[in-house]
């Protein structure tokens, strides 16, 4: 599969400050791709680069092959959606949408076509003449969408989109993004710093921390097999268990991860660690248990109906021998 874009050892400083330290990465043409990392990691400063609005103090950033370096922002085949959707207040939505076929000279009664057509792949047909005013935000969000798409980027970048939504409209929208990229075929770029939208949405994924990559690969990938102890705490909750502690429970003297829905408690038998148990959370469909084992804690997901031993009481913790993963050292 051809590569959409590249970062060859590309390194963007801003002062003394690298925004952007040395990475190099692929991103393969019709995939959706994420980068998930918390505020300040660098994600946005390489959406940019992509984009055109910075520059590398080092290094290239190709776009299917071609270094961009020289090219500006308007003749680079991408399109950005930003979090507070940049719409004009002013002009309805389908002039919103028809404004960059305007700047590059289509006329009006084609812009406005390419304008309907742009309001129909994000299922706003008829909103045509509202004001953004008059819609929601989960409408103005497919109006950035649309006047996105009406450009025909090959790559779609996302800058955290979806952050000003409600719950049930962000993952509603998320559905709608992730269909809108299959069908559309072309390379999606999504930046977030919320785990669940980077492990629900992406086909692949990359973790920044403090303008480097630490890892890459599949959600499942990067959830069941973090490299590092930043990695299986930052993409979903896990036990990090200390190279003395995952020896004891039978594991490798490494640092190593234990997501807590492996974890099994009972009250006698065979187990990995023993323990009490010091605090109960409700989550709904299910509860987090803490367990002390002597210094260390172990937090354990388990259905909300299932019975559980009073607090204080000494339990038992177990899990499959391929549910402990050994990481590098930092």
């Amino acid at each position: 599969m051809a590569a959409a874009v590249e970062f060859d050892n590309v390194t963007r400083r801003f002062g003394e400050i690298a925004a952007v330290d040395g990475i190099d990465l692929s991103i393969d043409e019709g995939v959706f791709f994420a980068m998930l990392g918390p505020s300040g990691s660098g994600k946005t400063t390489c959406l940019r680069l992509i984009s055109g609005f910075e520059q590398p103090t080092e290094g290239h950033v190709r776009i299917f092959g071609a270094n961009s370096e020289r090219i500006p922002p308007n003749a680079r085949p991408v399109n950005t959606v930003f979090q507070d959707y940049a719409l004009f207040p002013h002009l309805s939505v389908r002039d919103n949408i028809a404004f960059g076929p305007m700047v590059r000279g289509v006329s009006k009664r084609n812009r406005y076509a390419e304008a309907s057509r742009a309001l129909d792949m994000v299922a706003l047909t008829g909103f045509d003449l509202r004001s953004p005013r008059q819609l929601s935000g989960g409408q103005r969000q497919r109006v950035a969408l649309a006047r996105a798409l009406v450009n025909k980027p090959r790559v779609l970048l996302l800058d955290e989109p979806l952050g000003a939504l409600d719950l049930r409209l962000r993952e509603q929208m998320q559905d709608e993004l992730k269909a809108l990229q299959k069908s559309l075929g072309i390379t999606f770029i999504f930046v977030t710093h919320d785990q669940g939208e980077a492990l629900s949405m992406s086909d692949r994924l990359a973790v920044v921390n403090r303008g480097k990559i630490v890892q890459v690969g599949t959600p499942e990938e990067i959830y069941s097999r973090p490299k590092s102890k930043f990695v299986a705490d930052f993409v979903g909750a896990s036990n990090v268990l200390s190279p003395e502690l995952s020896a004891r429970s039978g594991g490798a003297a490494a640092w190593s991860s234990l997501r807590p829905e492996f974890v099994r408690i009972s009250r006698g038998g065979h187990a990995n660690l023993s323990g009490k148990i010091r605090a109960v959370k409700y989550l709904g469909a299910t509860r987090r248990v803490t367990v002390d084992v002597g210094g260390a804690e172990i937090t354990a997901l388990v259905e909300a109906n299932s019975p559980l031993p009073s607090p204080d009481s000494p339990v038992g913790l177990s899990w499959s021998p391929e549910a402990l993963h050994a990481m590098e050292s930092e």
